[in-house]
This record gives C-alpha cells, sequence and structure tokens, in this order.
C-alpha cells in the first residue's frame, strides 16, 4: 500500500484498465491520421511498390522501438509518460527534451486537424451557411470532451470510431476492386531512384512511441499481453495504410493522382466515394487528434509534476493548455509558427527514434523492478545502432528538404 501510495505522489496518473480492443483502437486511431490519404500522391514518382518496402521496413523499427520503451515502463513503478521515463534514466535535461519533443509533435498535428476539419465540414454543410470556424468548433466539442473524460474514455471511443474506419475503408477498397478502370498492372511501376523521400515519409507515418506508456497504463494488470497488442496494432495499422494507396493507384494509375485521395475516388467511383472517403478523413483526424491530445495531456500532468490527475479543475487547465494554441494559431495565420513547429516536430521524431534506446539500456541497469516481459534479439546493439543511423537520416534528410536544399528530381 505504502508503494501505491508513493506512486501516486510521484505522477499522479492512475491506471485504467482497457481491453483488447480498446488498446488496439489507440494504436490504429492515432496512427490512421488524414496524412494517409495523401500517401498514394507522395509516391507518384516512386511507384507503389517501393512505398510498400519503406511502408514495411519503418513499421518494423517503430515496433521494435514501442517494444523497448514498454520493457522500460514494466522496469519502473511509476505510471510515467516517456517525458516522465526520460527525467527519471536520463536526468532532468533528457525529460525536458523529451517533453518538449512530445508537445511540438502534438501541436504541429493538433493545428492541421483542426485546420482540416473546419474545411471538410464547410465543404460539406456550406451550403447551409457552416464556416470554416464553426465547422472546427463542432470537431472540438468531441475532441475536446473525450480527452477531458480521459483514458478509459478514449480507449471506448478509439474503439469505436477506429471500427467505423476500417469499415468504410473496406467499403472504397471494394468498390475500388469491382470498378472496371481498376488495374493491378499501375502497381508494378516502380522507380526506386526516388525512395529517399518515400522512406523519410514513412518512418513519421509508425513514429507511435509516445502511445506506449499509455497503453501499458491501461494494460497494467495483463502486462504479458502488451507485446502482442503493440504488435498487432502496428500490423493492422500498416495493411490500412498500405491498402488505401494501393487502391488508388490501381484505379487512377500514377499520372492522374490528386494530392488528397478522396478527390481521385470522387471522380472515379462517383460522388458518394468523395462524401465517404472525406468522413473517413474527419474520422481519422478525431481519432488522431485523442491519440496526440491524450497523449501532450499526460505528458503535462507527469512533466509538471501536478499530482492527482482526476482533479476536475487541474484537468480544465490542461485540456485548455492542450486543446486552445492549435485553434488560435490554426486562425491567427502564424506560418512561422507553424514552420518552427514543423522543424521542431522533426527534431522530436528523430529523439522517438533514439530515446527508447537510451531509456531500455538504462532501466535494464536501473530500473525498478523485473517486468514481465523483456525485448530479445532486436534489442542487440547492432539493431539499436541500425535504428539510431535510420532515424538520424530521416531527420537530416527532412530539414535539408525544407531548406531546398535536395537535388530537383527528387
Amino acid at each position: 500500500m505504502g508503494v501505491q501510495q508513493q506512486t501516486l505522489q510521484e505522477s499522479g496518473l492512475k491506471a485504467h484498465a482497457l481491453g483488447r480492443f480498446e488498446t488496439l483502437g489507440i494504436i490504429i486511431g492515432t496512427n490512421i491520421g488524414a496524412g494517409v490519404l495523401s500517401m498514394a500522391f507522395a509516391a507518384r514518382k516512386v511507384g507503389y511498390i517501393p512505398l510498400l518496402v519503406c511502408l514495411l521496413v519503418t513499421c518494423l523499427f517503430c515496433v521494435v522501438t514501442m517494444l523497448y520503451v514498454a520493457e522500460s515502463c514494466l522496469r519502473t513503478r511509476q505510471n510515467l509518460q516517456l517525458s516522465g521515463l526520460s527525467r527519471k534514466y536520463l536526468g532532468t535535461f533528457g525529460g525536458w527534451l523529451i517533453f518538449f519533443a512530445v508537445a511540438a509533435n502534438s501541436y504541429g498535428a493538433l493545428i492541421a486537424y483542426i485546420s482540416g476539419s473546419g474545411n471538410i465540414l464547410a465543404d460539406f454543410f456550406g451550403q447551409y451557411g457552416l464556416s470554416r470556424q464553426q465547422g472546427s468548433l463542432l470537431f472540438f466539442i468531441p475532441a475536446a470532451l473525450v480527452l477531458y473524460l480521459g483514458l478509459k474514455a478514449l480507449g471506448v471511443a478509439e474503439k469505436l470510431i477506429s471500427s467505423g474506419m476500417v469499415l468504410i475503408v473496406c467499403l472504397l477498397i471494394g468498390a475500388t476492386v469491382l470498378h472496371e478502370d481498376s488495374s493491378l498492372v499501375h502497381l508494378w511501376q516502380s522507380q526506386w531512384q526516388y525512395v529517399v523521400p518515400i522512406f523519410n515519409l514513412a518512418v513519421f507515418v509508425f513514429g507511435a512511441q509516445f502511445l506506449v506508456p499509455e497503453i501499458v497504463r491501461g494494460n497494467l494488470e495483463t502486462p504479458r499481453r502488451i507485446p502482442g497488442l503493440i504488435i498487432g496494432g502496428m500490423l493492422l495499422t500498416l495493411v490500412l495504410v498500405a491498402a488505401i494507396p494501393a487502391s488508388v493507384i490501381a484505379l487512377v494509375g500514377t499520372e492522374h493522382l490528386s494530392e488528397v485521395a478522396t478527390l481521385s475516388w470522387g471522380k472515379s467511383l462517383g460522388q458518394w466515394a468523395y462524401y465517404v472517403a472525406n468522413a473517413f478523413a474527419l474520422l481519422a483526424m478525431l481519432t488522431s487528434y485523442w491519440g496526440l491530445g491524450g497523449c501532450l495531456f499526460t505528458n503535462i500532468f507527469d512533466q509538471m509534476r501536478l499530482g492527482d490527475e482526476s482533479n476536475k479543475r487541474k484537468r480544465l487547465v490542461v485540456l485548455a493548455m492542450v486543446t486552445l494554441p492549435p485553434i488560435v494559431v490554426a486562425y491567427s495565420g502564424f506560418s512561422g509558427f507553424v514552420n518552427a513547429l514543423y522543424f521542431a516536430g522533426t527534431f522530436g521524431g528523430v529523439l522517438m527514434g533514439i530515446i527508447p534506446i537510451l531509456l531500455l539500456n538504462a532501466a535494464r541497469k536501473a530500473g525498478d523492478q523485473q517486468p514481465a516481459f523483456t525485448c530479445g534479439w532486436y534489442a542487440h546493439p547492432v539493431m539499436q545502432g541500425l535504428i539510431v543511423l535510420i532515424f538520424v537520416s530521416s531527420g537530416v534528410y527532412a530539414v535539408l528538404s525544407a531548406l531546398g536544399m535536395l537535388p530537383a528530381s527528387w
């Protein structure tokens, strides 16, 4: 009992049991953001097969680093988030470094979701006088409500909405397969010389290491199933992320791709597909908002050491810290701030690949307890070195690309 009281004082985050499908929903829902609809357009030069290879390789590396974080969490008595784990094992500077990385990554995405949801809802209901700002407000209400209610509500909501997204994708893919213009020949056209930027994009698609402490916190009573849930959730994510561009490219080829898959589907399958695909995009924004916003929410509680997370006044204050800045930035035209978030998010993405390695190695030396599972061969120093190389190279590419220092052909 004394250990439990000490844990509550140190972290303030309580365990809330999640079911298997709720855990899977959190992983899938957070990873399947609306950006997956632009994957086909991003692969217009390289082709589908190189894209698929990049997705497979990066999914593997991200799963491995997520398992590193899971073992680190299970070696720790407190319910700490990624910033708290970094503070415990890597020092105060490490804790703040990861906190700012998580914040930059989360805020950058939340700004995009607030703006994007407003655009979609205004397009849907513009004839009734709904503006972009009003559309964003409609999106904001369920988004903020679930964040306030906490981990259990987030798990239930992610499970329900993610199931709906899977059904929508299956409907669109089925219609694509049956369409007379679909051809598998389009999928075999490849130009591997353009693979570098696609690989970089894939690295950041699967970056979900920050979710692991929440997954562990929701499965403390059944810790042995955590690795299987992480692997299963990421594999299901891979299937969805790979299936959407495959369907679009098979339908229209690589030469007639629109920047967003909803337009390609709408032009080829009919107006119904445009609305259904945009509904998918809206749901994808909502589930990603919950995952990223919830992660930022608990990291603020942890890093600021605010105490008991069930305190309603503190929850409202933290909710405002998470949800209000993206609204202000989205509709204030602070383009310079958004660009700064891009670079900070890129830096954060690199850290998400490196910090789990440092955490695992430190937790194995100074952890509080024996974990329910330990990482096997994939924790070998050679594998860790390869992961560092991949993530650092990806970050360097992203920065050079943003600065216009890469060859024009890319």
